[in-house]
C-alpha cells in the first residue's frame, strides 16, 4: 500500500512541475511583450499611423484608406485624415479577461460615426490585438455571423 502511494505522489509531483514549467515558462507564444492594456494604448497613442492591409473576409480592401493617417489620442479621439478630408471617432485598448495582467484578450475598440456606405464603418469593431510592438499593431476579427475572418494592420509613420 504504501509503495502505491509514493508511486502516486511522486506521478503527482511530476505532473505539478510540468505544468508549473509550462505556465511559468518566458517564451511569449502570443507575439506580443509581456505586458498590459496600459502598454498597448501607450504605444498606439506614441505617433501617427497608416493602415498597411485591411483584409475584410478575404477581399483585400486597404486601398480604401490609402493616403489616409490615424492619430489615436489619450482623450479616446481617433482621427483619420487624408489632407483634404477629416473624420473622427473613438477608440480605446480593453480587456476583458478578468485576469488584467493578461494578454489572452485584449481587444482593440474602434468607431467612427458614419453610415453603413462607408469604408471606415467597415473598421467599427472591438478587435482583439494579435501583435503589437512599436511600429506595428496587428488586428483579428472573426466575424460571429457569417464566420469570415478580418485582419488590420497599423504601421507607424
Amino acid at each position: 500500500m504504501k509503495t502505491k502511494h509514493t508511486f502516486f505522489y511522486a506521478l503527482l509531483s511530476l505532473l505539478c512541475f510540468s505544468l508549473m514549467s509550462s505556465t511559468c515558462s518566458s517564451d511569449d507564444d502570443d507575439n506580443m511583450p509581456n505586458s498590459s492594456v496600459q502598454d498597448a494604448v501607450m504605444v498606439s497613442q506614441s505617433g501617427t499611423w497608416k493602415i498597411s492591409s485591411f483584409i475584410d473576409s478575404g477581399q483585400n480592401e486597404t486601398n480604401h484608406f490609402t493616403g489616409y493617417t490615424f492619430t489615436f489620442e489619450d482623450n479616446g479621439d481617433l482621427t483619420a485624415t487624408n489632407g483634404s478630408n477629416t473624420l473622427t471617432g473613438s477608440w480605446s485598448i480593453t480587456n476583458s479577461n478578468s485576469n488584467v495582467d493578461s494578454n489572452d484578450d485584449m481587444d482593440f475598440n474602434i468607431f467612427f460615426p458614419v453610415d453603413e456606405s462607408s469604408a471606415f464603418e467597415d473598421l467599427n469593431d472591438d478587435w482583439d490585438i494579435s501583435s503589437y510592438n512599436e511600429n506595428t499593431i496587428n488586428l483579428i476579427d472573426v466575424s460571429g455571423g457569417n464566420g469570415g475572418t478580418d485582419t488590420l494592420t497599423f504601421t507607424r509613420l
